[in-house]
């Protein structure tokens, strides 16, 4: 089947009504893009921000009459936005999103490979990683400022803490590295129910254990490790720095990441009543902060 998309120039105070009316003219789906590139890293607790202007794209069967499309608009808003229509071509849209996930090298040893790749070097560490749902397949600078840490220094049987685990793959990393347990945290259920899947399917279940933020909180207080992951965001870097440093031993590493550059010296501040600043690394926009526990 072939597909016509039409996409609309709009405002945030526009942005539902629109949205809605492509959904009443029969769109099967709709999507709403920045329309000048103005990323929105860390937005509020609760909120979903939306940008000033956007583009919104509704995706139609080709065979539709798009001037009742257009004139429905028309009439429920009393104008008609600039608008651009666009074919799209029918394909194997499965075997596109899959052509695009290709293994990737982090450092010497680490591999993430998709599913459907052999690996490229079977004698590496070969995380088996489908994208999904749970954020953190290694694209991101913040996966790959951490993955790149632990082929570097990784070596020692040791426990770990994997805070904001995410899709589990940089505890995963450590347990393929020789972690002798790692204890995998995350607000999200989506993300422990991926966490424990990439597990399973990487033959490290039984190195790895997962908690929500509040049982870990009750159970695992008195908890510590050397070394302490999270790959979260700045705000909640600062917000949890007295918890996260609890739980690092004495001598012991923390390794953070999801930070932007202008927001490195507030999160180092932070850190800096437990912890001796080792590196502040940047890769893009983004900063990988490591410390050791004083």
């Amino acid at each position: 089947m072939a597909w016509l998309q039409l996409t609309l120039e709009a405002t945030k105070s526009n942005s539902d009504q629109l949205s809605e009316l492509l959904t009443q003219a029969g769109a099967v789906a709709v999507t709403l893009q920045d329309a000048f590139d103005d990323p929105i890293f860390e937005p509020p607790i609760g909120s979903t921000p939306l940008w000033k202007e956007l583009l919104i794209t509704g995706l139609f069967d080709a065979d539709i009459n798009i001037d009742t499309v257009l004139n429905l608009i028309k009439e429920n808003t009393g104008i008609l936005p600039f608008y651009t229509l666009n074919p799209l071509e029918d394909k194997d849209w499965i075997r596109a999103w899959m052509d695009d996930f290709k293994p990737m090298q982090f450092g010497q040893r680490v591999w993430i490979c998709p599913s459907w790749h052999t690996p490229p070097d079977t004698s590496a560490v070969n995380i088996m990683l489908d994208p999904g749902l749970a954020f953190g397949t290694g694209t991101h600078p913040t996966t790959s400022l951490c993955l790149k840490w632990l082929d570097n220094h990784f070596y020692e049987p040791i426990d770990v803490i994997d805070y904001g685990c995410g899709s589990g793959v940089l505890g995963i990393a450590a347990s393929l590295l020789n972690a002798h347990k790692v204890y995998a945290v995350d607000l999200d259920p989506q993300a422990l129910i991926a966490t424990l899947a990439n597990a399973e399917k990487n033959n490290v279940s039984d190195k790895l254990e997962t908690f929500s933020v509040n049982s870990f909180k009750q159970q695992q207080t008195q908890l510590q490790c050397p070394l302490l992951i999270a790959n979260i965001l700045a705000a909640p870097l600062i917000e949890l720095a007295p918890i996260l440093s609890a739980h690092v031993s004495s001598g012991g590493h923390i390794l953070l990441s999801g930070i932007l550059e202008e927001q490195a010296e507030k999160v180092s501040n932070a850190y800096k009543k437990w912890f001796t600043i080792d590196e502040v690394t940047q890769e893009g926009e983004w900063i990988r902060i490591v410390g050791t526990k004083q």
